[in-house]
Parts: C-alpha cells; structure tokens; sequence
C-alpha cells in the first residue's frame, strides 16, 4: 500500500489564491507510483474540501467562492494511531468504509492562519508527520517584527528599521516620526504578517509618512518600516533540511526590479506599483501557473566571492536562529554602492516551494518534494521518541 501524502493548501489568507497555484505544483512533482497524493483545499472559511477537480488548476475559478458546490466537505480526525479524512455528508446508499488514512501531510500554504503555524499546531495535534516548520518556526517566520528582533539578537545583518503598532500610532505619532527621519527616507513600509508583497509601500518623503503606513495598517495590526536600499540589488537563496542538518541552493538574482504581487505571478500585466491585492484575485483560467518560476531571474546571482559566501552562511544562521524544518526561502538585499549585504526576510513556505533553485544544483521538484516527506518522516520519528507525560499522582489530591 502506498503512503499517503495529502497536500494542504488554501486558507483563510490574503495569499489564498498563490497557494493554490504552489500547491498543484507540487502535486503534479510527487511521485505518484510511489505515494498516493490526496490534495486538501481549505475553503477561505477553514474547511477542508477534497476532490478530483483539485487535480486541474484550470477548474479552480469555478469554485473558489463556493467549493462545496464541487468539491466534497470533509472531517480530518484522529483514530487510535491513524488520521482520518471522511465526508461530512455521508451517502446512504454505500455500504463500505468511506475514510482515508493520512500518513504524511504536505502544507503548501501562504500567509496569516495557516502558514503562520496554525496549520502545523494542528497537524501536531493530530500526531501527523509533516513536511513544514513546526508551530515556533511558522510563526515567527511569519511575523517580520519578531523575525527581526531575533535576527538582530543573532547578529544578523539588517538594514535599521523599527515597528509601528496600529492601537498607539495616533497617539504616539510624533514618536514614530522622529524614529521615521532618524533612519532617513525614503523608506518601505509592509505589513508584518503578509507575503507575496501584498501591502507594500513605498514612502519617499516626509509627507507620505502618514499616509503610507495607514494603508499598511490596514493589512495588519503591526507594520515594519525600514531603510530603503535605493541602489539595490535582490538576491534569495533556499535552505532545505531541518535545524542540525540543512544545505543551500543556488543563489538567484531578481532582474526585474522590485517584486510586487503583479511581477510575481502575473507576468505581463504591465503593474508597477506595489498595491497590493484582494482576496478575489482570479486564478489563472488555463492550465497551472509557473508561479513565483515564471519571475525574471539570472542564476547564479552576480555576486562577488565574499558576497556569496556571506549569503550562504547568513541563510543558514538565520534558518537555524528561526528553529526552521522543511524548505524555505531566504531573501537578502545588497547595496550596490557599498556592496553590503543585508537579511530580508524567511519565508518558511515560499512560492513554488523554490524548486527552481534546486533545480540549478542538480535537484529537480520530485526529487525535492522526496526529500521534504524522507525529513518528515525521519523528524517525526525522533520526535516520537521523547517523552510527553510522566507518571504522577497529583489528581489523587481532589478526590473526593
């Protein structure tokens, strides 16, 4: 019998949609003569749907505002040793069991209530291996306020920036402008916990200050405002492996000037601003997307020798200081007039899940997605092995 990998995607998320396009992604990579692969959509209102359209992208636009239209509402429990997926609506005319066993979960999923480690606290309580960073890892990696402070903790290198907190701009405004003009316009403002550059503002004087950092207040309850590199040069790299055995990948360089959403996965569109986008953005009509592969990109990045070798050690402290497990994408900045290098951001799930810079190292997607379900399983067995109770007999004080 076959392993059952089920790859959840989707969510209550801004980035909704781009997990649809990663996921069936990687459910066309894995390797389905040695695992049966079982997508799991999570409706924008957290419940779980499975189905065959989930296989075609091309169907999804027909039902993403009404899934059970489509698609069937399942239950994920846990039974004795195993995890279950059952229909909510059972047939009264079948006579046989109608479950399926989960033996590895695969999350595909981007942004806020899932990504952020709301997903894997639950594939934890369901006692699942799973392919992604655990709850601590997730959340932080989510959360760019946290992320930073414990970057900066490490000592890893940063542009300044500070954090603006939604219940005490107002109040404190003047504050946060002070603190605004000390790192000097202009400056980036995005949202602490979105990805896929949804949100993002660029403040180029005084005057846009208050301006700019409401729109992004909007988004979210925190927002980061840092140093603007204005001679910039973008470059990521990926990490794979867990927190005491990992390797990096290829290292990319972004040609086509800032990522916006639209310069990410909608090639073409002539956008360049950095709006952002509604949770109604339209999946691709035919055929799956290339995602975050179709970006303008040179591979190997044009770096200096001491310039790549300060990305690859950096990505791998900055992975090890998040307590990161799976795949992620790590993202720098480069100061093309001082050539120094600066640690962006983590994406703990990155689009694509990045395969197109392992690809550039000898590793294609389903030797990629075969590496990410061998380290689930062999983390899942060295967690197993610890102990989670002990003996004790404290209830006997309230007896009766």
């Amino acid at each position: 019998m076959k392993i059952c990998v089920a790859v959840f995607f989707g969510g209550k998320s801004t980035e909704h949609e781009i997990s649809c396009i990663s996921a069936n992604q990687a459910i066309h990579a894995i390797n389905a003569e040695k695992y049966d692969v079982l997508p799991v959509y999570i409706s924008k209102d957290s419940e779980f749907y499975i189905g065959e359209e989930l296989m075609d992208l091309a169907n999804y636009s027909s039902f993403i505002s009404n899934p059970e239209s489509v698609l069937t509402k399942v239950k994920i429990y846990k039974g004795g040793p195993r995890v279950y997926v059952e229909p909510v609506k059972k047939s009264f005319i079948s006579f046989t069991d109608n479950r399926r066993t989960i033996d590895v979960a695969f999350p595909v999923v981007h942004g806020t209530n899932v990504e952020d480690g709301s997903l894997a606290g639950f594939l934890q309580m369901m006692d699942l291996p799973y392919t992604s960073c655990d709850v601590l890892g997730g959340a932080v990696g989510q959360d760019k306020a946290v992320m930073k402070d414990i970057f900066k903790a490490e000592g890893i290198p940063m542009v300044d920036y500070m954090v603006v907190h939604a219940g005490d701009f107002i109040d404190n405004y003047k504050e946060y402008f002070e603190k605004a003009k000390k790192i000097g316009f202009p400056l980036i403002a995005k949202p602490a916990n979105l990805g896929s550059s949804i949100g993002i503002e660029v403040i180029r004087t005084q005057k846009e200050f208050k301006e700019k950092v409401e729109e992004c207040l909007k988004y979210d309850f925190k927002v980061v405002v840092e140093q603007m590199i204005e001679e910039l040069k973008e470059v990521n790299i990926s990490v794979i492996g867990s927190v005491d055995k990992n390797r990096v990948s290829a290292i990319e360089e972004v040609t086509n000037g800032f990522l916006d959403f639209d310069k990410k996965y909608q090639p073409g569109s002539g956008s360049k601003g950095a709006k952002g986008v509604k949770t109604g953005t339209k999946i691709p009509a035919k055929g799956p997307s290339k995602g975050m592969a179709s970006t303008v990109r040179k591979v190997p990045a044009d770096l200096s020798a001491v310039q790549k070798k300060t990305v690859e050690e950096t990505a791998v402290k900055a992975f090890r200081a998040l307590n990161s497990h799976g795949c992620v994408r790590i993202d720098f900045m480069i100061d093309n007039k001082t050539g120094e290098v600066y640690c962006n951001e983590i994406n703990t799930i990155p689009g694509s899940l990045a395969f197109y810079l392992w690809k550039e190292v000898g590793m294609d997607f389903e030797e990629e997605c075969e590496e990410l379900i061998r380290n689930a399983l062999n983390r899942y067995a060295r967690r197993s092995k610890k102990t989670y109770s002990f003996d004790t007999n404290i209830l006997d004080n309230y007896k009766k």
